[in-house]
């Protein structure tokens, strides 16, 4: 028998905190920001995997912005409840050089995973960053100057899953967000 926590396990004392069509409302929210402030432009719309797919997808079909898609792999956790250093699985192919980027992900949570694929796409000549999140964790953790642009929920200091975010690489595609 594993050791690894079982979503069975788990989910029936889970809080849910934020139900599917709460989060869609969110999402369409966030989508009609995203058109005000790219409307006059095409800019790079970069997914982070894994746990951004779910948001990522859903936003994208729902803002009318015309945008390049492309997507990162980079980790803190491989699995696990607490970041180390940053790996990086796969990196963009869509050259950044004097674009505009969007990062899409799941939780600005310590924000130390968001703050260095930032600082990458920089590197690589972004004219812009910005970030999009699902969800924001509420605390005073929080990497030095990284925030999101665009916010879809604010979450408590808990840990979260569901919506793309994992329970120990479970439960990613639970249609809510939950906390224990």
């Amino acid at each position: 028998m594993s050791d690894t926590p079982q979503l069975s396990d788990a989910l029936p004392t889970a809080d849910l905190l934020f139900d599917r069509a709460t989060l869609e409302a969110a999402i369409v929210g966030i989508a009609a920001r995203i058109d005000a402030d790219y409307a006059d432009d095409r800019p790079l719309f970069m997914t982070v995997m894994n746990g951004g797919m779910f948001f990522a997808a859903q936003l994208a079909l729902s803002v009318r912005t015309d945008m390049e898609f492309d997507y990162l792999h980079a980790t803190r956790y491989r699995g696990k409840t607490r970041g180390a250093g940053l790996t990086w699985l796969r990196h963009p192919q869509v050259p950044m050089l004097g674009r505009r980027v969007l990062l899409v992900d799941d939780i600005l949570d310590e924000g130390q995973t968001l703050k260095a694929v930032r600082e990458a796409c920089v590197r690589e000549g972004a004219s812009e960053v910005r970030i999009a999140v699902l969800a924001r964790k509420l605390h005073d953790r929080c990497a030095p100057g990284v925030d999101a642009d665009y916010i879809g929920v604010d979450v408590p200091d808990r840990y979260v899953f569901g919506y793309g975010m994992d329970f120990h690489e479970q439960g990613r595609n639970l249609p809510g967000i939950y906390a224990i």
